[in-house]
Order: C-alpha cells, then structure tokens, then sequence
C-alpha cells in the first residue's frame, strides 16, 4: 500500500496497464512530453516511448476519430479530453461512432477497449468552460459505459476495469478531487467492478445518493443529520451506466426515502432516472417524494459558484424534508 492522490492513482493505473498490455496507448492534447495539464499522464511518455504516449493537435473530433480508428484495429486506446467541457466537438464521434460501432455491424467489429478520460466538475474556480458536468448527455446513448470514481483507490481500480472492459467507457474524473483526495492505495494490479455500486454507510430512516466529488458533500450532510437523530444509508453509485438499479432499490425500500445528488442542473440531469426508475420499482415502499439535489438550470456561474453548488447544507435540508414529510 501506498499513499496517493488521485492523480498519482490514475498514472498508477495507466502505467499497469501498459506495462500488462502494449495495445494500451495514451494520448491527448499536451499529454506526452508534458503530461496533460494536470500532469496525470507524467513520465510515462519516458518510459514506454512516442509511440505509445504522445500528443495530439488541438482537435477533440480528432482525438477520439483517432481513437475509434485504433480501437477499431485491436488496440486499447486511453484518449484524454482534456476538460469534459471540451468533449462537445467529439460528440459526434463518441455518440455516432464509438457507441454503435458494434450494433452497426452485428457484432463483426467493435472498438471495444476504448476509453476517454476527462476531468469533470466544479470547485476549482474554473467558470463555465471548465466546470460542467456532462454525464447525463452521454447516458441518453446506448453502447457507452460511463464511470465516476470517488477517491484514489477508486480511481485506480475502476479506471483499469475500464481499460479491460470489452465496450467503450467514458471516465468522468473530478478535478477538484485531483491533489485534495489522498488515500491508501495498492501498488498492484486490481479491478473494481463496473456497473455496481457501493454501499459506503448503513443507515434506516433514508438513502442518500450521489458520485464522484459529490460523495464527500453528501457524507458530511449524512454526519450533519446523524445529530438530528436521523439514520442515513449512503451509496456510491459508481457507475452512471450502467448503473446499479438493485442495489439502490433493495436500500429503498428499506429506507422508504431517497435523495439524489449530483452537480450537473436538474432538468435532464441523471437524477431524473433513478427517480422514475426507483419510484416505479419502490412506488409502494416510499414514505415521502424523492429529493433531487442538484445545480442550477444555468451556465455555471465563475463569481456564484458556492451559491449553485448542491452542497452538504441543501443536502442535510432534503434529508429533513424528506425524513418530515
């Protein structure tokens, strides 16, 4: 074991997983030499040469046409979009190409292997074109598995799951989490597995659900209402998609209530289908409304960003709503 944060995590990863398999490939803009932005690809251009970790131009359609064409050939391509503000001109490769590569050909063909690894999120004071958080765009497309990690181990073992995956991943990965999340993480080689979320907090009188960054400000409100005497079950789920109906249902129906959290705005955010799918399966189970706790409908606001943050206070408030309803 080790101590790392989620960048070293991530590099940790990556460099396993080239090691293990030299179809693995790294690229993206200024990921080579320099290490991307955030430095997550560092030194490993270094140690496994130009033509397995380099740069590309400044063109996301690019990176990930790229990406599709490698994948498409047996390779296992890690593209980073640099910002998942920035994945919008690969849109059409990613929800066009990448995911109906393999529907489109009755299974004769497929760019599985291929994932895009993209800092997602909020809290680095990083204004609309650096903060947004797009899961729910990519959620709507089948043949995508998108991924969330939480912490450093989380990280590692989900982002070489997604490398090993037979179907294309998009990691979503929280910057602001980058160098603030450090944990005990295993030098070895693991896996964690996709499509199955994770039960962090046992709990009676409500679930509480959230992803990536946003599980640190729902365990902070899931400890503020513990004070009140109110008991909160607390779920990572993980993945996005899949996502892991079962697991929160069973915990529904036990608790009889849920709250949702995510950063992204409500109207279309990913939380509008746990709450449809959970109240059709849990509908005689509910003991009040389903809470979503989410952004603003608004461009993510540089000078208001603390006030559009669904943070632990709007979170121990519909903990209250829904427990007192």
């Amino acid at each position: 074991m080790a101590k790392m944060n989620m960048l070293q995590a991530i590099n940790n990863a990556l460099d396993l997983a080239m090691a293990k398999d030299d179809g693995v490939v790294c690229f993206g803009e200024d990921v080579g030499h320099f290490g991307g932005v955030f430095r997550a690809t560092s030194k490993l251009q270094e140690k496994y040469g130009k033509s397995r970790c380099f740069n590309t131009p400044l063109t996301e359609q690019g990176i990930a046409g790229f990406a599709n064409g490698m994948a498409a050939q047996g390779m296992k391509p890690v593209a980073e979009i640099q910002f998942a503000d920035y994945i919008f001109p690969a849109f059409d490769q990613i929800v066009n190409e990448t995911a109906k590569f393999r529907y489109r050909s009755g299974n004769e063909f497929n760019v599985g292997g291929l994932v895009f690894r993209t800092p997602y999120g909020g809290g680095i004071a990083g204004g609309h074109y650096h903060s947004q958080s797009p899961e729910a765009y990519f959620a709507h497309t089948p043949g995508l598995k998108i991924v969330v990690p939480r912490d450093p181990a989380q990280a590692k073992g989900l982002l070489l799951a997604s490398i090993n995956c037979p179907d294309p991943v998009i990691f979503f990965e929280p910057k602001k989490l980058y160098r603030a999340s450090v944990g005990e993480v295993s030098e070895d080689y693991y896996e964690i597995p996709l499509g199955k979320a994770e039960v962090l907090q046992q709990g009676k009188d409500v679930t509480v659900l959230a992803w990536g960054a946003q599980m640190e400000i729902i365990q902070k409100a899931a400890e503020m209402a513990a004070a009140d005497g109110i008991s909160c079950e607390v779920i990572d789920l993980r993945s996005i998609q899949p996502w892991d109906v079962d697991t929160v249902a069973e915990s529904v129906m036990k608790t009889g209530r849920l709250v949702i959290n995510h950063e992204a705005p409500l109207t279309g955010g990913f939380a509008a289908e746990i709450a449809s799918t959970i109240q059709k399966k849990c509908f005689l189970h509910l003991e009040s409304p389903i809470e979503r706790v989410c952004g603003l409908d608004i461009p993510y606001p540089l000078a208001l960003e603390k006030e559009y943050v669904p943070d632990h206070l709007k979170t121990y408030e519909a903990i209250k709503r829904s427990v007192n309803f």
